[in-house]
């Protein structure tokens, strides 16, 4: 028995050490949701809640988005709403390209999905202390948007 806890509980140390090693220490939040059905529609944005104590230091923000290889278009528009501890909501617009005129795309490729990490907002100063709220709406012509598989944000401490 006490090998069998030896093994045990030197696997799971192994596990603790190895998923420490993998984070980054500058990702703030880096987290996607997946789409039901694949299927973007307006009312099913993607929100976080993320609470920012540093001031000093500039941050990176990016857009996370996969796709499919049977999406239509060669770009994405988005929305990204930033509601900041005092309830001051501030939306921006924002078109990301995902594939060239001759239709190779741009994201990182897995079979037939596409990942991409697009940058929202770079050496980004929050102004006050707390939790802000964030909301991505996809923002194309057609509702539901087909082929999105998940979305989400990156925020890190730039550096």
């Amino acid at each position: 028995m006490n090998a069998f806890k030896f093994v045990f509980y030197g696997l799971t140390a192994l596990a603790l050490f190895t998923a420490q090693g993998c984070t980054d220490p500058n990702a703030i939040i880096d987290q996607n949701i997946e789409i039901a059905n694949h299927n973007w529609s307006y009312v099913n944005r993607v929100k976080y809640d993320v609470k920012i104590d540093d001031i000093s230091v500039p941050y990176n923000l990016y857009f996370n988005v996969r796709v499919s290889g049977s999406y239509k278009y060669s770009n994405l528009f988005a929305l990204l709403s930033q509601t900041s501890p005092g309830k001051k909501t501030h939306t921006t617009r924002y078109e990301f390209k995902l594939a060239n005129k001759d239709g190779e795309w741009l994201g990182s490729g897995s079979g037939n999905l596409y990942s991409y990490q697009l940058p929202l907002r770079t050496q980004y100063k929050f102004p006050a202390r707390g939790v802000y709220h964030f909301e991505i709406e996809q923002n194309m012509r057609d509702n539901p948007l087909h082929e999105v598989i998940d979305a989400g944000l990156r925020i890190e401490k730039a550096q």
